[in-house]
């Protein structure tokens, strides 16, 4: 068990939710913030391959319950699994007592889940599956007010309106490296000179080292605030505080926290292609809750949007947790 992630005691069995998945981030992130808004309390079962089997697909895998502690993932009665890896222990862990949720497309059959929740551009069906415009998460509206309460105090030095810039890093689909952290950093300098407006920058774990060098550097003589990495995260605060956002295409994860708040979405292209968040943005453009940066701070009506508290409630209905 990640003694990180999860409780030393366990929650209520009645409340008690196993997440069996990666231990990455972006799949905590998805399933932590489904079980928040569905009142479960969930606990994390990293999945680690063992020997020569994390060199091929988790589907092909002959005993994938080797890969969790099958004491912790099956201590609860309910199980989140995420991603393909965690989707094929959380296929071999569903019991007649144990019920699983798939999140995201397990790339497998779909029956071997009592659910399977899903976006739209992951282009599945099934009658036990659930889409979501966007990825789950617990950007929620309480979270967002308690952010902004703290943060905008420490943000009060920075010129409105204050523009959040959400980083993200080169995956096996898009790149953002040091030649296009110089476009990025030129344009939102040019933001700042001709729209007079304030700007702070939040990096990821993906984000380069040099990605940030040249941000830094190209920012911070006019005025930017760049986050060192150190002490305190402020990436809820920036989307608690800004007057809008602007955040790298390389994450639906980033992306729809954004959209979850009040304030316009502009996002910046990468080099590279996915047809999966391709047809993700295309939704959300057309739903006109983003645009595409073109370099100048724009304003226009939106509204929150966030799928993940009605995927959280037909989940519990469908299920019979109350």
């Amino acid at each position: 068990m990640n003694t990180h992630d999860a409780p030393s005691v366990l929650p209520p069995a009645d409340r008690a939710v196993a997440v069996v998945a990666e231990d990455l981030a972006g799949m905590r992130s998805q399933a932590f913030g489904l079980a928040a808004r569905a009142g479960l309390e969930p606990f994390f079962c990293p999945v680690r391959a063992r020997g020569l089997w994390g060199r091929v697909p988790a589907a092909w895998w002959p005993a994938p319950l080797r890969a969790v502690d099958p004491l912790d993932a099956g201590a609860a009665g309910l199980v989140f699994s995420v991603g393909g890896t965690g989707g094929a222990v959380g296929a071999a862990l569903r019991a007649r007592t144990r019920r699983v949720v798939q999140i995201q497309n397990p790339r497998m059959r779909l029956d071997r889940f009592d659910l399977v929740i899903a976006n739209r551009h992951d282009e599945i069906s099934g009658s036990n599956v659930l889409l979501s415009r966007t990825a789950l998460h617990g950007v929620s509206p309480e979270r967002l007010a308690a952010a902004r309460a703290v943060w905008l105090p420490r943000l009060a030095h920075l010129p409105r309106p204050l523009v959040a810039v959400l980083l993200g890093g080169s995956n096996g689909r898009f790149r953002l490296d040091e030649a296009v952290a110089a476009r990025l950093a030129g344009q939102l300098a040019d933001m700042m000179r001709r729209d007079g407006v304030g700007v702070a920058v939040t990096p990821s774990r993906r984000t380069g080292v040099g990605v940030c060098r040249i941000i830094r550097e190209a920012l911070a003589p006019l005025g930017g605030w760049v986050w060192d990495m150190q002490g305190e995260n402020p990436y809820l605060g920036l989307l608690a505080c800004a007057d809008a956002v602007v955040v790298t295409q390389d994450s639906v994860s980033m992306v729809s926290e954004a959209v979850a708040g009040t304030a316009p979405v502009m996002v910046v292209d990468l080099p590279g292609r996915s047809r999966r968040i391709g047809l993700f943005l295309r939704e959300l453009a057309s739903a006109g809750r983003i645009r595409r940066f073109s370099g100048r701070m724009e304003a226009w009506p939106v509204g929150p949007l966030d799928d993940t508290i009605e995927v959280a409630e037909t989940m519990r209905r469908r299920l019979g947790l109350g």
